[in-house]
This record gives C-alpha cells, sequence and structure tokens, in this order.
C-alpha cells in the first residue's frame, strides 16, 4: 500500500506522459465533457456562450469572413465556433479527437441546413491538400501539447495557409502561472461521479514546474478491477516566449491581444491571443 501512494504522488517530468485520447474518447468521461460544453453558463470545456458569440462578432470582422473564405478550427468541440462561423457564409472545417463531439456537431449542422465538414480526428494527425484562409485553435488548447507537439502543430499550421492566410489562437499567461498552486486532494468519486460510472476513489496532485513554466493536474482514478491516471498539462508564455516558438516555425506573430475576442493585450491578464501569418 505504502508503494502504491508513493506511485500516486510521483511527480513525472513535464509531458512524460500524455493521455488525450483517455479524457475525450471514454465513453463517460467524454458525455460530461460534452455536457460541460454546452453549459452556455460555464467556463470549462468552452467558454461562456456570451463571450463566443463576442469572439464570432470579431472574428468575422477582424479577419473579413464571407462566402468565399475556408476556416479550420482544430479542436472544435461541438461545433460552437463552427456552426456560427458558417452561418456567416464561410467554408468551415471542424477538427476533433472526439466522436461524440464530432457526433453532435454534425447533426446540429444538419439541423440548421449548414454544410459544414467535421473529421474526427487527433487534429496532430489531420493531412489535407485544402488551404485555408484562417486556421484557429481556441481555449487554451495549444497550452495542453508538449513542446515537441506545438513544434509540429505550428509547421502544419505552415502549409495549410493559403497566400496571406492567417492563424487565431490563445494561451495561459504567466501570471495564470503564478495563480497556481501545487494541492493534493482524494475524495470517493472525485468531482462528483465525473471520472466514472462505476463505483471508485480519485486522487488528483497538482504540481508546479518553476523552471519550464508548466504545470500538471494528475488525475488517478481506482475502480474494483483498474487503476488508471489521466494527465492535464498547461505550458504558460509570454508574449516574447511564445515568438520563439512561433518563429523557429517559419511564422511570425502580426497581432498581440488580450484575447480571441480582440480585447487590447494586458500584461498583467491571465491569458493572451496571437495572429500569426507566415514570414
Amino acid at each position: 500500500m505504502f508503494n502504491e501512494l508513493k506511485k500516486i504522488n510521483e511527480r513525472p517530468e513535464p509531458f512524460e506522459f500524455i493521455t488525450t485520447e483517455v479524457l475525450w474518447n471514454d465513453p463517460h468521461i467524454s458525455k460530461n465533457m460534452l455536457d460541460t460544453h454546452l453549459n452556455a453558463e460555464l467556463d470549462l470545456a468552452s467558454r461562456r456562450m456570451a463571450f463566443i458569440e463576442k469572439s464570432v462578432v470579431w472574428i468575422v470582422s477582424r479577419f473579413i469572413l464571407g462566402e468565399d473564405t475556408r476556416v479550420c478550427d482544430f479542436g472544435c468541440g461541438p461545433g460552437l465556433y463552427t456552426i456560427r462561423l458558417a452561418q456567416k457564409g464561410a467554408k468551415v472545417t471542424g477538427l476533433d479527437f472526439s466522436e461524440r463531439s464530432i457526433r453532435y456537431a454534425r447533426n446540429a449542422a444538419k439541423e440548421k441546413g449548414l454544410t459544414v465538414e467535421y473529421v474526427q480526428t487527433n487534429y496532430l494527425d489531420f493531412e489535407t491538400d485544402e488551404k485555408f484562409d484562417l486556421i484557429t485553435l481556441i481555449y487554451c488548447d495549444f497550452c495542453a501539447l508538449s513542446p515537441e507537439q506545438r513544434r509540429q502543430l505550428l509547421q502544419k499550421f505552415s502549409t495549410m495557409l493559403t497566400e496571406g492566410g492567417a492563424i487565431l489562437f490563445d494561451v495561459c499567461a504567466e501570471a495564470m502561472f503564478a495563480q497556481r498552486e501545487e494541492r493534493t486532494a482524494y475524495a470517493s468519486s472525485l468531482d462528483g461521479g465525473f471520472w466514472s460510472a462505476a463505483d471508485y476513489f480519485g486522487f488528483v496532485n497538482s504540481f508546479k514546474y518553476a523552471d519550464a513554466k508548466v504545470t500538471l493536474d494528475k488525475y488517478t482514478i481506482i475502480e474494483a478491477s483498474r487503476t488508471w491516471q489521466v494527465y492535464n498539462w498547461l505550458q504558460y508564455f509570454r508574449p516574447k516566449t511564445l515568438r520563439v516558438e512561433i518563429e523557429a516555425c517559419g511564422l511570425q506573430v502580426v497581432e498581440l491581444l488580450g484575447n480571441v475576442a480582440g480585447a487590447p493585450y494586458d500584461d498583467t491578464g491571465t491569458e493572451f491571443a496571437v495572429v500569426v501569418q507566415r514570414k
């Protein structure tokens, strides 16, 4: 028992373990994730609906979206952005790991009489010959990726842009990292049964990596028949550190913003957004 508890509390190296598929395609967890996406008052799996509506208005205006505009939304979830961008006339593609979210998005588009191309895939593996005028990656998804995954994604973005095309994404700022604290918690049916339909005990260990500016929420779920983990990583950035990664992939930041709704950049804010183009 001592060794098992010691293992639960072990601190891995940054991005040592990746469990994205468990989070998005486990039948029980993915249902709870979809419910969270669709709750208009929560700012968890997706942003609150009022922010999304404001963000879409700004995106359409900033990037002059219309009938000839091709947009690809990486990590589209249940289509909260793709549906609205398609309603503005853009030709939209949505990519997401979650089969449940993609199914919901397809049904929502069909009900509204919209044509949106949805692809259920790990977007790191997505390949296409199509070029896009705008690529979006919203709600700090970039921060959940390892350095190698981020490099791979930025290089992919570069190959998928039209001449003059742009990328819009947001990240967690180092001001948010400063607010995070290490903690350990334990409960029966941790998080109100979020992690499994069966009886379970759950541990969560939150770690901070000061040098790397990375945090980890490590969940250990103990059921009668198995013990398993979910690792939720987040990388935190300053504009300078983000620019270094972007420029290493042949891209450049052309606009620095407070968020994906066009707010001015605030160096005390907990997040920021960038508009990126090829050099």
